[in-house]
């Protein structure tokens, strides 16, 4: 009866052995640190503006919206919209990615600054629980995605 315990005893131990070679295994798929030249800077590309899956999004993959309730430079999402549609804002001017229309900034009644693709006031959905979602298409016949440029 010993003698089937320790050999499970072994068993196990050499399941656990070959699960924690195979879960801390390396992989080939970027460079290693070493291959970095001298002088490399990883860039800060949170204020791109990207095309994901065919539309627009922020530099993370969040689809992005326009309303057609809004005029040309002016946002009319305010109070209970905005909750649902907060604006798209960045702490500093908006890099545009290929395939993006010409980004700008508006200042809104309410202080913030948003950011506008042609435009037209950008936002997020609320609705939305993850990056490449795309629930707020349609939304009320008015809320779009943006298609980027071919």
């Amino acid at each position: 009866m010993r003698k089937h315990w320790l050999l499970l005893g072994i068993a196990m131990l050499a399941a656990i052995f070959a699960i924690g070679a195979v879960a801390c295994g390396g992989d080939d798929d970027g460079p290693a640190a070493a291959d970095e030249e001298p002088g490399d800077v990883l860039v800060d590309d949170s204020n791109v503006v990207i095309v994901a899956a065919g539309f627009l999004a922020d530099s993370d993959g969040n689809t992005l919206y326009v309303s057609d309730d809004d005029e040309p430079g002016v946002s009319n999402c305010v109070d209970g919209c905005a909750f649902n549609w907060p604006p798209f804002s960045l702490d500093g001017d908006p890099v545009s990615g290929e395939g993006v229309g010409t980004l700008d900034t508006i200042k809104r009644d309410d202080g913030i600054t948003q950011v506008t693709v042609d435009g037209r006031p950008l936002y997020y959905y609320a609705g939305e629980t993850g990056v490449g979602d795309q629930a707020g298409d349609g939304i009320g016949g008015v809320w779009h995605m943006i298609p980027g440029a071919e």
